[in-house]
């Protein structure tokens, strides 16, 4: 039967377990922080009907889902998407790294509690404070870290105001994806310390932003390629193409971009993120082994679409689009500006945080 001595091979053959966090991953029992059914990689694991199983997947080096929906129970033909997980570890151990003895630490997002426990164990749980907007992950949380015989500071509000009256912190990490970094954790963050915080837009929101605070301003870059859940007040909108399509006739027309570059360049989806940040994409291939695919947009107010039409062998491809919006004419000029540019890859951008707005640009 798998053990916690199982994740911590897994994680120490792929080169993921500094000698720093080794003793708390070791000490801090994954299983204290997973409920008894949870979804991993598109099926659902239940202890009840497989203890085996259950023990494997809570000591892999794999995210488990733990929530949907934000936790409410939908018989109304809508999508289910997730709302809460426990994170994967060696990810963890990747945003960690800006971690150091000694620091006070603000999580936002304090989910199952697992990764406040890795803080409050290293550091101390005086120095380790955690935020979560749900009020039923909270109470969850609280009695799984209770269970690990930690206690960290837990507080239940709002994770984009942060929590003032612990600041100031020499770390803030994010657990939830944001499109906008709020002030306030720059406020809240030390002179010279370090924001990392999940980021992106709803076309493409794979990447950490890494951030350091001086004087009332941080700046940073952008790495990795995380996927968490978006914080609530921010995230995309989710749903089937029928949400969005009710077969209305578009504008057609013909475009000579492939959009499978869109799809696969992750450094051209960035670039399109940062000037549409309100629409996102789907590829979606044919079933008939033709290699075929249409390409959908959608904007995040449901009052929008638009497609394109791959066909392999074809220099050009149709489009159509239909609403208030024109889609894909947004999308394909931000590709051509790109380009025109020199397409500049997703590290050479900078992102900085003032009191006012947030901005991205190249170096």
């Amino acid at each position: 039967m798998s053990s916690p001595s199982r994740l911590l091979e897994i994680l120490r053959n792929k080169g993921a377990l500094t000698p720093d966090w080794a003793p708390t991953v070791a000490a801090v029992d994954r299983a204290h922080f997973v409920p008894d059914t949870f979804e991993v990689e598109g099926r659902t694991v239940s202890r009840s009907l497989d203890e085996n199983e259950w023990r494997r997947m809570v000591y892999a080096d794999l995210p488990l889902i733990t929530q949907h929906n934000d936790g409410e129970q939908r018989d109304d033909g809508q999508v289910g998407f997730p709302t809460c997980s426990t994170s994967m570890p060696s990810l963890m151990l990747t945003m960690d790294d800006i971690v150091q003895d000694g620091d006070a630490v603000l999580e936002i997002g304090t989910g199952t509690g697992y990764h406040a426990a890795w803080l409050a164990h290293r550091l101390g749980e005086d120095r380790t404070t955690t935020v979560e907007t749900d009020r039923a992950l909270y109470d969850i949380a609280r009695r799984n870290l209770q269970r690990a015989g930690l206690r960290p500071h837990m507080v239940c509000g709002d994770g984009l105001a942060g929590v003032p009256e612990r600041a100031r912190y020499d770390r803030v990490i994010a657990t939830c994806t944001v499109r906008d970094i709020p002030y306030a954790w720059v406020a809240q963050t030390a002179d010279e310390g370090t924001i990392l915080t999940p980021w992106g837009s709803s076309f493409h929101s794979f990447s950490f932003a890494t951030l350091t605070v001086h004087d009332g301003e941080a700046t940073g870059g952008f790495s990795g390629r995380p996927a968490f859940m978006w914080a609530r007040q921010q995230r995309r909108s989710y749903g089937r193409v029928e949400d969005w399509y009710h077969s209305e006739r578009g504008d057609t027309a013909r475009t000579a971009i492939d959009p499978r570059i869109l799809e696969n360049d992750l450094d051209a989806r960035f670039a399109v993120g940062l000037r549409v940040r309100d629409a996102w994409p789907l590829l979606y291939p044919a079933d008939d082994g033709s290699d075929e695919a249409t390409y959908w947009l959608f904007d995040d107010a449901r009052t929008s679409w638009a497609t394109v039409e791959y066909v392999p062998g074809h220099e050009t491809y149709e489009t159509e689009q239909f609403g208030p919006r024109r889609l894909w004419d947004e999308v394909s000029a931000a590709f051509r500006d790109w380009l025109a540019d020199g397409s500049p890859p997703r590290d050479a951008h900078r992102i900085t945080v003032g009191p006012s707005r947030q901005w991205v640009g190249t170096d």
